[in-house]
């Protein structure tokens, strides 16, 4: 299979870069495994780096009881960032360099220390130096929005985009924020940070533990996007959209073509 990975790592990749859809990887490779995926993953962000960008951190995935039980897992999974994925807070969002762009709020955590392996909870938040409020553009490059979990994961588990808001303190309690999702004025979405995983501190410690599986740490600088705290929401020319995060801001950005 090894020689076939860079094979469907390019298709995917190239499918990212055009902003066109592809075939999942599984109608061709049944017998692919999670840690192909993973392999896939990284060879494409190590394609990126080729091109310049550069690796600020790492999104989680699937961190909702009712989304990992309808996928049949028992963990969560996790794509990398990049600069480039950075996009400007209250700017602009080009569609067209999407293929199915969805939205969904998120915890962001950056990191302050060294952070890898089985940690606990209160070693996870001794390693923050902030929390901020966040958006995720996730967008899969399969066909109708149709994946397999070795599908997603190769897909860099959907992550496409990212909008961070101000930093507040580390000990800032974001266990059970209220939030609330707008478009153009109106709400879409309403939820609570416990969404995630019960709290998003738990995000953190299984991002440090999958993340230094994969030979890797948090480190200083990096940027942990927690997970989605409600549904995704697809998004169309001409929204305004606005995420309010009980006591710690707001999000936003406008959806240009």
């Amino acid at each position: 299979m090894s020689a076939n990975l860079s094979v469907l790592a390019a298709t995917l990749d190239e499918a990212a870069r055009t902003a066109t859809e592809a075939t999942q990887l599984i109608e061709t490779h049944p017998d692919l495994t999670i840690e192909d995926a993973y392999a896939i993953q990284l060879l494409n962000v190590q394609r990126r780096w080729a091109r310049g960008e550069r690796r600020v951190g790492y999104k989680m995935g699937l961190t909702s009881r009712a989304k990992m039980q309808q996928v049949g897992v028992s963990e969560v999974i996790w794509g990398r960032l990049t600069d480039a994925m950075r996009l400007e807070e209250g700017g602009t969002l080009s569609l067209g360099r999407y293929v199915h762009a969805r939205v969904e709020p998120e915890i962001a955590y950056i990191i302050g220390k060294p952070l890898s392996g089985e940690v606990s909870a209160a070693e996870a938040l001794a390693a923050v130096e902030a929390v901020a409020p966040a958006m995720e553009i996730i967008d899969s490059r399969y066909k109708n929005f149709k994946f397999s979990l070795p599908d997603v994961i190769a897909d860099n588990s959907s992550s496409s985009g990212f909008y961070v808001g101000a930093w507040s303190k580390p000990d800032t309690d974001v266990s059970n924020l209220g939030i609330v999702m707008e478009v153009n004025g109106r709400a879409v979405q309403v939820g609570s940070s416990a969404a995630i995983l019960g709290n998003p501190v738990r995000s953190l410690v299984s991002a440090a533990r999958l993340v230094g599986r994969a030979g890797e740490s948090l480190m200083p600088g990096d940027i942990v996007l927690a997970g989605g705290a409600t549904a995704a929401h697809s998004l169309s020319v001409g929204e305004h959209i606005r995420t309010v995060f009980q006591t710690l801001g707001a999000v936003s950005f406008t959806v240009g073509a």
